[in-house]
């Protein structure tokens, strides 16, 4: 169930890298360091934190004994609730008397306060810086080839000139509103795109309780028969029922819905 939201954080931070090539193709240093670290360090301080908890418990907790309680699956902090409780800063408090602790090690809760403090900061780093350097290399550009045609005394220059200022007038408040756009858009899409892949980890959970449900409903009624002969033949008629059931909201509906959204994803 948890390995889609590993898969898809993988998949965001790749495409994220792949931004990097586009910018050192251009050339766009600023691009680098005021979109694609603080992009980077915004989706694995927070998302990839989120798949990091996911191994650390598959590691730390498994099917304990009587004498080590602490360990076993029963005592995992839920990743969720602790990933939701990172973002609102909330501590938690262990219950009186279990051993079970509430965060998986000590010092957890500071450690995802810095996390998310970092990646907090990150974000008018995407805003502010951009705009402001891309007026002022406009302003650089500009006096220069006003230095240009000031030093050449021709008419014709001089109104090639005045042309070319006409057209390249630099709007900050475009540019601005561009930048903030991207930054809404990043912030909003790596929350929707992780909200997404939690959905088929929900829709897996589902598709667990939809097969208890059937099992529950149908098939088990058969097998509670007293009666071994009556027992068989009630079997042998619901299992039709059963089967139609199963391959028609559990492979079909079920499988539709977990493709789309994969589909949707990939895409």
């Amino acid at each position: 169930m948890k390995i889609s939201i590993i898969i898809g954080v993988v998949h965001m931070i790749f495409g994220i890298s792949l931004s990097l090539v586009n910018h050192m193709f251009f050339r766009k240093a600023i691009s680098v360091l005021c979109e694609f670290i603080p992009q980077m360090i915004f989706l694995i301080f927070l998302f990839g934190w989120l798949c990091v908890m996911v191994l650390i418990k598959w590691i730390s907790y498994g099917n304990g004994d009587e004498f080590d309680k602490v360990h076993d699956s029963s005592c995992a902090p839920s990743v969720l609730i602790t990933f939701i409780n990172m973002v609102l800063v909330k501590p938690e408090t262990p219950e009186e008397g279990s051993p079970c602790k509430v965060l998986f090690f000590d010092g957890q809760f500071t450690f995802q306060v810095v996390l998310l403090l970092t990646a907090v900061i990150c974000v008018p780093i995407m805003l502010i810086p951009k705009p402001f350097f891309t007026r002022y290399e406009f302003n650089k550009k500009k006096k220069a080839h006003s230095n240009q045609h000031t030093a050449d005394t021709g008419e014709t220059s001089a109104v090639i000139s005045n042309e070319e200022e006409e057209e390249e007038e630099f709007e900050f408040s475009e540019v601005f509103i561009e930048q903030a756009i991207h930054t809404i858009e990043f912030v909003l899409g790596s929350v929707s795109h992780t909200a997404s892949y939690l959905r088929l980890w929900a829709l897996s959970l589902a598709h667990g309780q939809l097969s208890e449900v059937l099992w529950n409903m149908v098939m088990a009624i058969a097998l509670k028969q007293d009666s071994t002969v009556v027992g068989t033949i009630m079997i042998y008629l619901i299992f039709a029922a059963w089967a139609a059931l199963t391959v028609s909201i559990l492979v079909l509906m079920e499988g539709l819905s977990a493709f789309l959204h994969t589909l949707r994803l990939h895409w």
